[in-house]
């Protein structure tokens, strides 16, 4: 298991480093656009040596301006450079930015978030120094400044903790991200990450804020792609199952299910709406106490539909993604395998 260290360790060097270690930030993007000079403005602006740290920016044939952006920062800071993804996921993206890298250190960042630590490079390095650990993780707030309601009951409702720093040797022993998820590479990365026995040091010193989904249409579609990227994360790793994990499908499922049933009989349709009652008042009670603990009543209206959105999502996401995997199964035992196309990441 990952070993969770929230305090500083003990330093495995015995002498300080003659110079700070090379950091290597990788942002993988696709349509960016409206975020990515301003999140590579405030890494540019660490106080940390230009010459001891580089940005590669993996874009994934964006349709906006994020390439030109990225290529005029590229022209005034000779540590920024773009990549190229013509395979678009940012699993792919992430994987061409490692092969490039020249850091001891790797760090991921998207391209929308708020960086507003200028120590953040420093305090990376000073955590690997300090706990000695592989890989070195973060709160990963959604909160941004004057975010509207809407972006904060999603902020409230989806902050998470992840690891998202390693050093080099990380990906020589374990391997680069599978580039057949379009999301939950980063789960799988960090499973693997705990099976080989790596030790992991979480520290909020070094938290990155990320502007959530705008709209209950954009969250639901990211959603569906989380949804899809459990299913492999399942299929690929087994020993991931949690019974909780899944009740979106069910609950999808449900809502699908349920009217034709709850026509066959009153007892069935009594069993429907007190299923759909209990998950009213469940969501009522954690979007109560989510407002009361942001002291912001002004999420309470907007939670319940953050949460349908989610629930939505990551369900419809789960099933679709269980009948592409029965069919691909189908295919295969029939002697045809169908090629597995990339998309667009959200």
């Amino acid at each position: 298991m990952i070993e969770l260290v929230s305090r500083p360790g003990r330093a495995t060097r015995s002498h300080p480093a003659a110079e700070p270690a090379f950091i290597s930030v990788i942002v993988p993007v696709r349509n960016e656009a409206r975020f990515i000079r301003h999140t590579l403005g405030q890494l540019l602006a660490q106080n940390y040596p230009a010459d001891r740290f580089e940005v590669l920016v993996a874009d994934g044939r964006s349709d906006d301006a994020t390439p030109m952006i990225v290529r005029e920062m590229s022209a005034a800071y000779p540590n920024v450079a773009l990549l190229d993804n013509p395979k678009r996921w940012s699993s792919a993206g992430r994987n061409a930015a490692v092969r490039a890298a020249r850091g001891d250190i790797i760090v991921l960042i998207d391209g929308h978030c708020e960086l507003d630590n200028p120590s953040y490079l420093a305090d990376l390095a000073d955590a690997f120094e300090r706990s000695g650990a592989d890989c070195v993780g973060r709160p990963q707030p959604l909160q941004v400044p004057g975010a509207a309601p809407l972006h904060r009951a999603v902020a409230a409702a989806r902050a998470s903790r992840l690891g998202v720093a390693y050093r080099r040797s990380v990906f020589g022993r374990i391997g680069l991200f599978d580039e057949s998820f379009d999301a939950c590479e980063d789960v799988d990365f960090n499973h693997r990450l705990d099976r080989a026995g790596l030790r992991c040091f979480f520290t909020p010193r070094v938290a990155v804020r990320y502007h959530p989904r705008g709209t209950l249409a954009g969250l639901f579609r990211q959603m569906v792609r989380y949804g899809r990227g459990r299913v492999r994360l399942l299929a690929k790793h087994p020993d991931t199952f949690s019974a909780r994990g899944f009740v979106p499908a069910a609950f999808v499922l449900g809502l699908i299910a349920g009217p034709p049933l709850a026509a066959l009989s009153p007892w069935l349709a009594g069993l429907y709406a007190g299923a759909l009652g209990v998950y009213v008042l469940v969501v009522a009670l954690a979007s109560l106490l989510m407002a009361l603990r942001a002291r912001d009543w002004r999420l309470l209206p907007w939670l319940p539909l953050v949460f349908l959105a989610i629930h939505c999502g990551a369900g419809t996401g789960m099933l679709v993604e269980g009948v592409a995997a029965a069919s691909r199964r189908a295919a295969h035992a029939a002697g045809q395998i169908p090629s597995v196309g990339a998309s667009a990441a959200e």
